[in-house]
């Protein structure tokens, strides 16, 4: 072989590992349908399809329980592929002796109802489709691991943003399905004031577009730009979009590219949808029925959940055993955006697992 090809290939073998990242498996990726699935809503859907994408091979004991999956549930718009491969989530966590070691873990990473690669509006019913809540995708999620997977129990339900609303209810609605639950960057309350403020300026831009065409438009409608900037504009610190953007015109040209990239794959239906969902999601009549580990975490530069509105710390106490880490403010920190840079918290991760662990062998 010639140097100069022995130079590119090696070049090519840097990238393809780079690209992969740390030492853990490629996800393999699947769909399940749910037959007629009936929302919460009373509207039904023949097939709804939920796509997921797991890691590692489930393990059961010697009486058939499920001990090495883990649920982990994105945020809003998102999928789970936001996850994997990811260096500041997945290579922090998936890799060889990591919190979550792929080859020892059943990590499953689903796409929620109306996102991703699962049923949405965007396939071609348009607003015809269901109005869905929380409480469908967590049902739907349920029945992906146990109809689905044949999962019966879970080492660890966790997830991020509305996700990490999605913990909350699950630790809720089956207390009994795991070992231990870590919502991150969520609060166990109705959504309400500035958190409910900024969903519906995206709710009425979109309702109230005149090109939206009650959701059969031919083209995306201006509104979708609106949602995007809206999005852009809470997802992170006051401080780190200063360092990003310190001019007027360098703030114009950031946004600017945010809101190109996401016009090229968004669609206006799926965010109204994704963002309408958050009207059933109300955690705290019930948090005394959580009876697994909580372990609720939250930055201080979330401005979504702000920390000095005190109530993720009054609530917690309501949580039989529950307890709550905020994260402050640093240079390491992205505002809500944390939630997904795993070496800020995975150290407590570690803990709750440890904790739990020792409490499965008692």
């Amino acid at each position: 072989m010639s140097p100069m090809l022995r130079i590119v290939g090696l070049i090519f073998l840097f990238a393809a590992t780079a690209l992969r990242g740390a030492d853990y498996p490629a996800p393999s990726e699947g769909d399940y349908t749910l037959r007629n699935f009936k929302f919460t809503s009373g509207e039904m859907l023949p097939e709804l399809r939920l796509h997921y994408r797991t890691l590692g091979k489930p393990e059961k004991d010697a009486q058939g329980v499920t001990r090495n999956a883990v649920l982990i549930m994105h945020g809003t718009t998102g999928s789970g592929a936001q996850f994997v491969p990811r260096r500041e989530f997945a290579d922090e966590l998936f890799g060889k002796d990591q919190p979550l070691d792929a080859s020892k873990f059943f990590i499953v990473l689903p796409d929620a109802i109306g996102h991703g690669r699962s049923s949405k509006p965007s396939d071609g019913m348009h607003a015809k489709f269901p109005r869905y809540g929380y409480i469908d995708m967590v049902e739907a999620q349920y029945r992906l691991l146990t109809e689905g997977l044949g999962v019966n129990h879970a080492r660890l339900v966790m997830g991020t943003s509305m996700g990490g609303m999605h913990t909350w209810l699950w630790g809720e609605l089956h207390p009994e399905f795991m070992d231990a639950l870590m919502p991150l960057a969520s609060s166990p309350t109705q959504i309400s004031a500035r958190n409910r403020g900024w969903r519906r300026m995206i709710i009425d831009a979109i309702r109230n577009d005149p090109d939206w065409h009650d959701g059969d438009y031919a083209a995306q409608p201006p509104s979708l730009r609106t949602a995007a900037e809206m999005l852009w504009f809470m997802s992170s610190n006051p401080v780190l979009r200063q360092k990003e953007a310190p001019t007027l015109a360098r703030t114009d040209e950031v946004l600017n590219k945010f809101v190109d990239d996401y016009m090229k794959t968004g669609d206006a239906n799926d965010v109204l949808y994704a963002v309408e969902a958050s009207h059933d999601y109300d955690p705290s009549p019930n948090l005394e029925k959580i009876r697994a580990p909580l372990l609720a975490i939250n930055s201080a530069d979330d401005l979504i959940n702000p920390p000095e509105l005190g109530i993720l710390e009054r609530e917690i106490k309501r949580v039989p055993k529950g307890r709550a880490v905020v994260i402050p403010l640093s240079d390491k920190t992205h505002g809500h955006g944390s939630h997904t840079l795993a070496a800020l918290w995975k150290d407590q991760l570690m803990s709750l697992l440890k904790e739990t662990e020792q409490q499965d062998q008692q």
